[in-house]
C-alpha cells in the first residue's frame, strides 16, 4: 500500500513525536482495505462489533447519538488522519455512531493488525494510545465550551478548532478552509436550533471575524477570532516530545 494513503496520519502523529520509519512501516503494512462512504452514510453504528478501526482518509465525519425521540447530538467532528474508532479495539461494542459528513474515503485497520502493533512497537503503541487521549481531550472541551461558553464562544472555538486540526491535516489554504456543513448540522454539534445557529453565525460576521459562504470559512482576524473564543490550542497537544 502507497504511504500516500495514510500520509496525513503519519503527518498527524510526527507534529507530537519523532516517528521512525520502521514505525510508519508497520503502519503502512497493517492497513487494510480502502472503502468509499457517501454523505449522510454510517461508517460504523452504534451497537456494531467491529472487526476493523477505521482511519479517515478524505472528508469529514461525525460521531452522534440520537435520543428517543429523534433528536440527534454531534460530539465530535473529524478530519483526515483521524481514527474514527480506534477504541473499538478494546471497547468492542459501538455505543454511538459515526457518520460520513461529506463522502468520505476510510482506510480499514483490522483489529489482529493492531494488536500485533501492540505486541511488536511499544514507542508506536503509546502514539495511538496517545491519539484516543487526544480525542478525549478535544470532547472536554466541547463538554467546557457548550456548558459555560456563550454561543458566540462556542461558535468561535468551534472554528478556531478546527482551523488547527485542518491546518495539521494540510488542509487549509491560507486563511481558509472547506467546511461543507448546514446550520442545522451546526446545531446538532453546538447543541442549538438552526434559527440559533443563524443569529449566532450573524453576529460573529458583523464583528468581521471571518466570512463564510458557500462551503468555504476565511479567517479575516485571527487573533480576533482567538480572543473571542478564548481559544487556548494547548489540549490538542500538537508539542513534539518523547512519548
Amino acid at each position: 500500500m502507497p504511504i500516500s494513503r495514510i500520509d496525513t496520519f503519519l503527518r498527524k502523529l510526527e507534529r507530537r513525536d519523532r516517528l521512525s520509519s520502521a514505525e510508519a512501516e508497520l503502519l503502512v503494512d497493517a492497513a487494510g482495505d480502502e472503502v468509499s462512504f457517501d454523505m449522510d452514510s454510517d461508517l460504523v453504528r452504534e451497537g456494531d462489533r467491529p472487526a476493523t478501526s477505521t482511519l479517515l482518509v478524505s472528508g469529514l465525519a461525525t460521531r452522534y447519538r440520537v435520543l428517543s425521540d429523534g433528536q440527534r447530538q454531534i460530539t465530535a467532528i473529524h478530519v483526515p488522519g483521524d481514527f474514527v474508532d480506534l477504541h473499538s479495539l478494546l471497547l468492542r461494542e459501538m455505543d454511538h455512531s459515526v457518520a460520513a459528513l461529506t463522502r468520505c474515503r476510510i482506510v480499514r485497520y483490522p483489529h489482529e493488525r493492531l494488536k500485533r502493533i501492540t505486541e511488536q512497537a511499544p514507542h508506536l503503541t503509546r502514539l495511538l494510545w496517545l491519539m484516543t487521549l487526544i480525542d478525549a481531550s478535544i470532547q472536554r472541551e466541547w463538554i467546557v465550551a457548550m456548558g459555560r461558553r456563550s454561543a458566540g464562544q462556542q461558535m468561535a472555538h468551534l472554528l478556531c478548532e478546527l482551523y488547527v486540526r485542518l491546518g495539521v491535516a494540510g488542509l487549509v489554504d491560507g486563511p481558509s478552509f472547506s467546511f461543507p456543513i448546514t446550520q442545522v448540522q451546526l446545531g446538532d454539534a453546538l447543541g442549538m436550533s438552526a434559527v440559533h445557529v443563524n443569529r449566532v453565525l450573524q453576529e460573529l460576521r458583523g464583528e468581521n471575524l471571518f466570512t463564510w459562504q458557500g462551503q468555504t470559512v476565511r479567517v479575516l482576524d485571527w487573533d480576533g477570532l482567538q480572543q473571542r473564543a478564548e481559544f487556548d490550542p494547548r489540549y490538542l497537544h500538537l508539542n513534539i516530545e518523547s512519548r
